[in-house]
């Protein structure tokens, strides 16, 4: 891996077609840079994406990337760290993506601790689909295909990482570029399953949780007594209704990933003898 890597090494040539002003330049820029700093380069780096405007993040970062269906990014990110495991895997997606179609997938991955960085961009609303209500949009929130209000309350994507198992939480906000820089940073480097959850406001749907909403109402971490590895500490601060909290929720530092536990001693990327012959002839028998 290069030591001398800038963020902009990750940078494509494609022109994202975010809306000005979107909350997701920001979360890539704090990836592309927390990427950088941990010594990685585009060639050794796998880039996994859903659907949704989250989804587009593959085409404006140089790396290898995927972009997969709605909802089966993180299965997909956990096979291509498994078949290889000398890649840094990082799966981008949004809060519809992730805790709707998704969730299942979700809860697993937490749970297996593969060595893998998720990072959600949490706008609390559908943007790509012109603003329908999202797992995470507040009670009551207005939208066209919920106009007085909806009934649901918002899932809390870190109460379900704790309740599955998760070794590394945190939450950061888009417009806070260093700060979300470094979460990601140290999500990155945790040894295990690595969530970072990240406010990210649409500007064009969601005229409720805005940047000036969240800068008001965000709680720094580092600036209270908050003990991170401290599980119910944790487990008060995430189920403290109505607090936005960035930093560091919990940190498993004992943490062991699901390439380093017991009986898991086998590299997929090491292809057994004879094994494409194999897999040539049942494809020939096949058709």
């Amino acid at each position: 891996m290069s030591s001398d890597t800038h963020f902009t090494d990750f940078k494509s040539d494609k022109q994202p077609t975010w809306c000005p002003g979107c909350g997701d330049f920001g979360t890539m820029n704090g990836m592309m840079k927390a990427l950088a700093e941990t010594g990685n380069d585009p060639d050794n780096t796998f880039l996994v994406a859903g659907i949704g405007c989250s989804g587009k993040i593959g085409t404006y970062m140089h790396s290898y990337a995927l972009h997969g269906v709605h909802g089966r990014a993180l299965p997909v990110g956990t096979g291509v760290k498994l078949a290889n495991p000398d890649l840094e895997v990082m799966v981008a997606g949004g809060d519809g993506d992730g805790y709707s179609i998704g969730v299942g997938h979700f809860i697993h991955a937490v749970r297996r601790n593969i060595d893998i960085t998720y990072v959600v961009m949490d706008n609390r609303i559908y943007g790509l689909t012109k603003g329908q209500a999202s797992p995470t949009s507040r009670q009551g929130f207005e939208t066209a295909t919920s106009p007085e209000g909806t009934v649901e309350p918002p899932v809390n994507p870190q109460a379900l990482a704790l309740a599955a198992g998760g070794t590394f939480i945190a939450q950061s906000f888009s417009s806070d570029s260093q700060r979300h820089a470094e979460l990601v940073q140290q999500a990155i480097e945790h040894d295990g399953f690595g969530f970072v959850n990240v406010y990210s406001p649409c500007v064009t749907f969601n005229d409720v949780d805005t940047y000036d909403y969240f800068r008001d109402a965000i709680v720094d971490l580092e600036e209270t007594d908050h003990d991170p590895g401290n599980y119910e500490a944790a487990k008060d601060r995430i189920m403290d209704p109505g607090t936005e909290h960035i930093g560091i929720l919990y940190q498993n530092e004992d943490s062991v990933p699901f390439s380093e536990r017991e009986g898991i001693d086998r590299n997929m990327a090491d292809i057994p003898d004879g094994a494409p012959e194999r897999a040539d002839r049942l494809v020939r028998e096949f058709y």
